[in-house]
């Protein structure tokens, strides 16, 4: 019998790669449910979990190897998923010429940065108002440029990808667990 702390990972890599690849896509930015990635991928991670186990035949798995079992298919499917949504803004802005519809969303959130910068400025004293507008003008030529503006997307798509990765390890830890309890003794 298996040891439950440890891996054979040729099984254990197909069944995070049979499950990373379906939920990184419909966690990136092609996906119209990728609201949802976070739920993908923590379910996918479980999964990945059961399917090996099932593969393996131990009785059970430790909580850490699930959650190795799960880091790897958040990193796969993590990865899948920054892969695809850049891909997706590059078709859009390059091919399908929608870049004024992306540019928008980015100018969204500038805005919105703008908004919150004038709203902490206006409660300070002059001295310090004055420092922050110049350093908030600095920042906002940064951001606005074109190296700025495709900084800001990499960076919000690799944030979205680390988020992905931490659920992933969360279900896998979840799906081990669920299969502790289940357990049942072998005769």
């Amino acid at each position: 019998m298996r040891d439950a702390a440890s891996i054979d990972w040729k099984p254990g890599l197909r069944a995070a790669l049979a499950i990373a690849v379906p939920a990184g896509l419909l966690s990136s930015g092609i996906s119209p449910l990728s609201a949802l990635g976070i739920f993908w991928m923590a379910g996918g991670a479980a999964a990945a979990v059961t399917i090996y186990r099932r593969s393996q035949r131990p009785a059970w798995i430790t909580l850490g190897a699930g959650a190795r079992i799960g880091l790897v298919t958040g990193l796969i499917g993590g990865w899948i998923a920054f892969g695809a949504s850049g891909v997706w803004l590059f078709v859009q802005r390059v091919i399908l010429h929608q870049a004024g519809q992306v540019d928008s969303l980015y100018q969204a959130f500038l805005d919105a940065f703008e908004q919150k910068a004038h709203e902490s400025i206006a409660s300070m004293a002059a001295a310090d108002a004055a420092q922050l507008q110049t350093t908030l003008a600095q920042i906002q030529a940064s951001l606005t440029s074109p190296e700025g503006h495709a900084a800001v997307w990499a960076f919000s798509l690799a944030f979205n990808c680390a988020f992905l990765v931490l659920f992933a390890v969360a279900g896998g830890a979840l799906g081990a667990r669920m299969i502790a309890r289940r357990r049942q003794p072998e005769v």
